[in-house]
């Protein structure tokens, strides 16, 4: 189970409906900078050597919340819960909060502190500047069986709201969880959240003949991998609920390299989560979605020809279908590096699935699962800035996503406007999967690993690229330190140039590169 509980979400590859459009209101100090490191690599952003001492920091800043909420001047009724805690080389701290408000969950209250090796407060990032208060903490509407009484802070002025769970099943066969949040003094609707995220569509099936970390057991082996955790695939047999049967091999030689093997699919699948976690760990120093060293496990053959994948919270699983012909299961690389980033990302900013900051949690994990496909350098599926190529979810060859001319799908953005957050998030991902592109290569023509790009910009100016290690280590200090549940493209913007100064200085070319590329793509 994810201890995110107040906003449990399951991703999914293939675009979904539409989500509403949220505004953030953001009350953040300038952050201090840190001494620059070597501009000539790109510097790991986390520096706790093991998930023990990781959990101890997070206890140690629980048991100084209460001076902290006072150093931040919160109401007498405030409280502050930790969540998460990053250190940098530097000894810099970053703590990541909840809020609740007379004991009520704050949603859109998350908040990050930034002090000094010394202790000395820096600065604050917060998902809302308004004061929470509310004049009653008791529904004057009827509470529906279920439902939680919460205050909603992400939209202006906070209310005492309602939080609901509607559960389901969507037209292309996608479990559906919708949370519902309802004004608990005039009963209208406040938000409305589908909280599934999809992803788009051994000997394995895409990436050739791989090792695995598999298990001893009795006379045989299983996928279950020690070395990461304890990962382990499931088959679902076609079911749509529960964990599913434990892979299991007499031989311990796995699938046979097409989907006429149903070993195949969990193959691609154990293969992706093991290469998504060694990139966590040798790119960013976390071990683990969640920096716990705990592993999340997953689930091959959902549903019958289902054409998706998904990351579900409440399970902290990967899920994935099998295709419209039920042997083209939707396991590539890049598509398990996907799925397993939304898990990440509900573990850092925890961004809400919609509207803007919704597109900024899908670019999220096409940004890391790219990386991961980059840094596996698998000769069979090698590195590209193409999303779900190797499976065909279109049926005519061509990938789910493009980064570096995102239109060229039909419908994600190139460019930000104001009107990029009514898109689904799945398409208005877009404009930062662009700004990645372009901070990693720069714009124009270029071919990379035989794929042919030209890559434009919104103003028509010429961006030069900084390579793609030391974009996505911005990126995930950007998303791991400074953005909240409710950012946006622009606060996408200040939180990206404050990761920049704080790995390679103010004066850096690096941050004139962040700076040009969020130009680039028309935001300010």
């Amino acid at each position: 189970m994810s201890p995110h509980s107040s906003t449990r979400r399951a991703a999914a590859l293939a675009a979904v409906a539409a989500m509403t459009v949220v505004g953030l209101q953001t009350g953040t100090a300038s952050a201090g900078q840190q001494t620059p490191g070597d501009s000539s690599s790109a510097p790991t952003a986390q520096a706790f050597q093991s998930a023990t001492a990781r959990t101890a920091a997070i206890k140690s800043a629980q048991s100084d919340a209460s001076t902290t909420a006072k150093a931040l001047r919160l109401g007498g009724q405030e409280k502050l819960i930790a969540r998460d805690v990053v250190k940098d080389a530097d000894g810099t701290v970053h703590t990541r909060y909840e809020r609740t408000y007379a004991g009520l969950p704050v949603l859109g209250g998350d908040l990050v502190t930034h002090t000094t090796a010394g202790g000395t407060l820096k600065s604050v990032t917060k998902a809302t500047g308004a004061r929470i208060s509310v004049p009653s903490t008791t529904p004057e509407v009827k509470t529906a069986a279920g439902a939680r009484t919460v205050i909603w802070a992400g939209d202006g002025t906070p209310v005492l709201a309602l939080e609901s769970v509607r559960t389901g099943v969507r037209k292309d066969g996608t479990p559906s969880r919708v949370r519902v949040l309802t004004d608990a003094t005039t009963g209208a609707t406040l938000r409305s959240t589908e909280e599934i995220e999809t992803s788009g569509v051994g000997n394995s099936q895409y990436s050739g003949t791989v090792d695995l970390s598999t298990t001893a057991s009795g006379s045989g082996f299983e996928l279950t991998d020690g070395d990461r955790g304890g990962h382990s695939t499931y088959d679902l047999n076609q079911g749509e609920s529960g964990t599913g049967d434990l892979v299991t091999d007499d031989d311990d030689t796995w699938g046979d390299g097409t989907g006429n093997d149903r070993q195949t699919a969990a193959v691609d699948a154990h293969y992706g989560a093991a290469q998504t976690w060694d990139f966590y760990k040798s790119a960013f120093g976390r071990d683990g979605i969640a920096g716990d060293g705990k592993a999340a496990y997953s689930r091959v053959h959902y549903g019958d020809a289902y054409v998706n994948a998904f990351w579900d919270d409440s399970c902290f699983c990967m899920t994935y279908g099998d295709g419209a012909d039920n042997k083209s299961a939707l396991t590539a690389l890049d598509v398990a590096g996907h799925e397993m980033s939304h898990g990440l990302t509900s573990s850092t900013a925890n961004l809400e699935y919609s509207g803007e900051s919704g597109g900024l949690n899908e670019a999220t994990s096409d940004i890391l699962g790219t990386s991961v496909e980059f840094a596996a350098d698998n000769s069979t599926d090698v590195g590209d800035y193409l999303i779900g190529e190797e499976i065909d979810i279109n049926g005519d060859g061509t990938p789910l996503r493009y980064m570096d001319e995102p239109s060229k799908d039909g419908g994600s953005a190139d460019y930000w406007d104001s009107g990029v957050g009514d898109l689904d998030v799945h398409y208005s991902s877009g404009v930062a999967n662009h700004f990645f592109y372009l901070l990693s290569e720069g714009s124009g023509a270029k071919t990379i690993n035989g794929v042919d790009y030209d890559s434009p910009t919104a103003d028509g100016s010429t961006v030069t690229g900084i390579g793609r290690d030391k974009a996505v280590q911005i990126w995930y200090k950007a998303l791991s330190v400074y953005m909240t549940s409710t950012t946006d493209y622009a606060d996408a913007r200040t939180a990206t140039e404050k990761a920049a100064t704080d790995l390679y200085g103010a004066d850096s070319a690096e941050l004139a590169a962040v700076d040009a590329a969020w130009s680039a793509v028309n935001v300010g």
